[in-house]
């Protein structure tokens, strides 16, 4: 059976610079006229819709039907501009790991992000980065984070025609909200602190590894592969 290691991106493979805060701030100017409406906003962990909806509601703006997707689509045009600010950097260990997970056949790489599609491909694009992922789940899969590992299994299944168990998974974030959204499903959570949580938030939560970084890469993967 092999097993499935999905990666966040923001924060755990990347960093973008402010990218795409940047355009969601200029796409929220763009909408309603309002400036910097992001300011107030906690990023970490959450999907794309869900920050956006927060938003909409701590400035008193309702979102009616059409809104978001219409919104989103801004969004992108904002992105494909932001993304390449030059201040878009790998976090430590990300291209040596990710080099060495994807040659290995015990294991499939995938994505676990709160990213909309589109806008994950743009910001991994930046790197060179796309290939290693070939499926994953999305925030426009669901705005609940906790619900995405269910759809990327079961996109795992359909694309590849592989099928492996939730206990097979391995979610890789900065946030306990990462933790989460593996721990409920049985699914094995690595907790990685190149984000805003520190390491020793992160050792508070249920994530059966926690890590400085990614640069470890022989330990990782030894680590992934143990009883396999």
């Amino acid at each position: 059976m092999p097993r499935f290691v999905l990666f966040d991106i923001d924060s755990t493979l990347i960093d973008s610079g402010g990218a795409g805060r940047a355009a969601l701030n200029l796409s929220l100017q763009e909408f309603t006229g309002v400036t910097d409406g992001f300011k107030e906003i906690k990023f970490a962990g959450k999907t794309d819709p869900l920050i956006i909806r927060e938003a909409f509601a701590h400035l008193g703006i309702a979102m009616q039907d059409g809104v978001l997707a219409d919104f989103l689509r801004l969004y992108l045009a904002h992105l494909e501009r932001t993304i390449g600010n030059g201040k878009g950097v790998l976090k430590p260990g990300v291209a040596k790991l990710l080099e060495k997970l994807s040659r290995d056949d015990r294991l499939i790489l995938g994505l676990l992000t709160g990213n909309i599609h589109q806008g994950a491909r743009l910001k991994l694009e930046q790197h060179s980065l796309n290939p290693y992922f070939a499926l994953g789940a999305f925030g426009d899969d669901s705005e609940d984070r906790n619900q995405l590992l269910p759809v990327a299994v079961r996109r795992l299944s359909e694309v590849m025609g592989v099928s492996v168990e939730y206990r097979d998974c391995v979610v890789i974030g900065d946030t306990p909200k990462d933790v989460a959204a593996a721990r409920i499903h049985g699914a094995v959570a690595v907790a990685v602190a190149t984000g805003p949580y520190p390491l020793e938030a992160l050792l508070e939560t249920e994530a059966d590894l926690v890590v400085p970084d990614l640069s470890d890469t022989d330990g990782i993967l030894s680590w992934l592969l143990r009883d396999n």
